[in-house]
């Protein structure tokens, strides 16, 4: 079973830890963070619960950085000490990982790290492919949940694009029970949900963690269905070496394959505008 490393014990990097831990599809998680004490106490604490939640996960602390050189995924989450890793520091941090000669495909958990992920490709020469972005990915969920509300049913099916926090949500294919949701909500409560999507940014980190988790599995493991996650366009839309919301295909560590949801003419303006200009 496989190796996952993941950058920072802080909310978000413990949460996912823990939702990984509870589904017990890997091997070892290892927690790194300058705090070394609190990396391995929170691991310590994962790990002793594993027996009440069916789980044989082991997790362990750590804080030097190239102790995840050979992980078979390298997450970077939240350090408790500097906070997310971004910007720099993150940069520095891959360039490090690389010339250890990590070969892991990156999780960029963070709600801030789409620059860094685009800088990564630009600077780094990091394959586009080798890097999957999965703050957003809480996006979809977040407007099925707001659609169920209010018609008060459930299983709502939507696409969300774009460049996180500005999207565009898919609301000329989004069904619900078999009906379009344009057909059964109107015009003004579906522009009220979109806008209000930039007041829940960013997401949790439990909203955060739960598609993490299956991001990180469907990456080791593959995965039956598409996932909506943040990637390096090559193309689609028109647009290249951006980082952008698309439902992605996962597995052999690596995106398979970028989809472009289905999209009316104004819906992919707005996409392809979000996507070159924030």
């Amino acid at each position: 079973m496989p190796r996952v490393a993941i950058f920072g014990a802080g909310p978000v990097g413990a949460s996912i830890a823990q939702r990984l831990a509870e589904r017990s599809r890997v091997a070892d998680i290892l927690l790194i963070d300058v705090n070394s004490s609190l990396a391995q106490g929170k691991a310590l604490d994962l790990m002793q619960s594993g027996p009440i939640d069916g789980s044989n996960t082991r997790l362990a602390g750590a804080t030097d950085p190239l102790s995840a050189a050979g992980a078979d995924a390298i997450v970077l989450a939240d350090d408790t000490a500097a906070g997310p890793w971004d910007g720099d520091r993150g940069l520095q941090l891959i360039a490090q990982l690389l010339r250890a000669g990590a070969a892991a495909p990156f999780v960029f958990a963070g709600a801030s790290q789409l620059p860094l992920m685009e800088t990564a490709r630009r600077e780094l020469h990091v394959p586009g492919d080798r890097m999957v972005g999965t703050a957003a990915s809480a996006l979809e969920p977040m407007v099925a949940s707001l659609v169920n509300i209010e018609l008060g049913r459930t299983g709502t099916n939507v696409s969300v694009t774009g460049r996180p926090p500005s999207v565009t949500v898919a609301w000329s294919a989004a069904t619900i029970g078999g009906e379009l949701v344009t057909d059964v909500v109107p015009a003004h409560r579906l522009l009220a949900m979109a806008q209000s999507l930039g007041r829940l940014w960013p997401p949790g980190p439990q909203a955060i963690a739960a598609p993490t988790a299956r991001v990180i599995e469907a990456l080791l493991f593959g995965a039956r269905q598409s996932l909506s996650a943040v990637t390096i366009l090559d193309g689609q839309l028109g647009v290249r070496g951006r980082a952008g919301l698309l439902p992605v295909d996962l597995g052999q560590g690596r995106v398979l394959h970028r989809h472009v949801p289905a999209l009316s003419p104004q819906e992919r303006n707005e996409t392809v505008t979000r996507l070159t200009t924030n």
